[in-house]
């Protein structure tokens, strides 16, 4: 009896130390397999605007690549900074994810004092795409060009939408007002969807968005352009003049969007992610729809997008310094 509860024993230490070493295969297995359920990516946006459209593009990708659904998830408000916060908070494990941009990842230090997140909270893991930004009037406002347009500001103030305080829009219209002397109120939206709804019927007369914002209104003449940021014409605007040949040499006013994922996410995990997206945008049909809607691709390495978005601090917070751009 002894000897058969010794062997009974054993067997039973032997099933032990198998379970353990398929627990931890399995573990394995589930970490090397990711992801294995649905992603959920944060536009910090209405739909409509450029980061929720971009989030869609990218995921409808991803999700072929994967196997799994894209959640693209709209929690708006404060330039971006609720989604931020959201993601910040949210379980390090890849499967909650950030459409960021410079309002949420970069000038939000200088914007709101009581940011319920720091910066280092989101790690960069993609670069999605560039676009440049561009100066629309209502189509009723008489200046054809950016000269007549800051003379027309000089007899009347002019009042442009945003997609919210500390917004690109915001600062880089700043910019322009600081550079030009133009007489612009600042009207915020909570995202660029409404703005734009509302200078198409004239409830403001102008708007720096991003050109996946504004293309499709520029192109059905509803919106009117006079200038894009970007340091060359576009390809999608190829007739509309930059900034700097309107007369504001090195003016350059774009906006980006990349994914970031909570700090602490495994970086396995990240360079997956980043490889999938570096491989989507490389893919003929991604590249047309980001192309079409007015960004350009961008992709690259986690490590370039790192240092891209610290370049992105420095500039963006001497620009504000510089321009003595002041937030209520």
């Amino acid at each position: 009896m002894d000897r058969l509860n010794r062997r009974i024993g054993l067997a039973g230490i032997a099933a032990l130390g198998l379970s353990f070493a398929l627990s931890a295969l399995d573990a394995s297995a589930q970490g090397a397999a990711f992801p294995n359920r649905p992603v959920k990516i944060l536009a910090g946006f209405p739909p409509g605007g450029g980061t929720d459209v971009t989030a869609r593009l990218l995921g409808i990708k991803l999700g072929e690549f994967w196997g799994q659904q894209i959640v693209v998830e709209n929690r708006a408000g404060a330039s971006g900074t609720i989604a931020a916060d959201f993601v910040a908070k949210a379980p390090a494990d890849g499967y909650t994810l950030l459409m960021g941009l410079p309002n949420s990842n970069v000038v939000a230090p200088y914007v709101f004092p009581k940011l319920p997140y720091e910066l280092k909270d989101l790690a960069p893991v993609a670069m999605v795409s560039q676009v440049s930004l561009v100066l629309t009037l209502y189509p009723g406002v008489p200046a054809n060009d950016l000269k007549s347009f800051i003379a027309l500001s000089k007899t009347k103030q002019l009042r442009y939408a945003s997609s919210g305080n500390g917004s690109v829009q915001h600062l880089s219209t700043e910019l322009l007002r600081a550079a030009t002397g133009a007489n612009l109120q600042h009207i915020p939206y909570k995202g660029s969807g409404q703005a734009v709804v509302d200078l198409m019927a004239g409830q403001v007369d102008l708007n720096f968005d991003t050109m996946p914002t504004v293309l499709s209104y520029i192109k059905a003449n509803r919106l009117k352009a006079i200038a894009v940021g970007a340091l060359r014409r576009t390809v999608q605007l190829p007739d509309v003049p930059t900034m700097a040949e309107s007369g504001l040499p090195g003016f350059e006013a774009i906006n980006w969007y990349g994914l970031f994922a909570p700090a602490g996410t495994p970086k396995d995990v990240i360079a997956r992610i980043n490889a999938d997206v570096d491989r989507a945008l490389k893919t003929p049909d991604l590249r047309e729809k980001i192309i079409t809607t007015g960004g350009e691709p961008q992709g690259g390495s986690v490590e370039d997008f790192a240092a891209y978005t610290r370049s992105e601090i420095t500039k963006w917070g001497k620009a504000i310094k510089d321009a003595n751009i002041k937030f209520d």
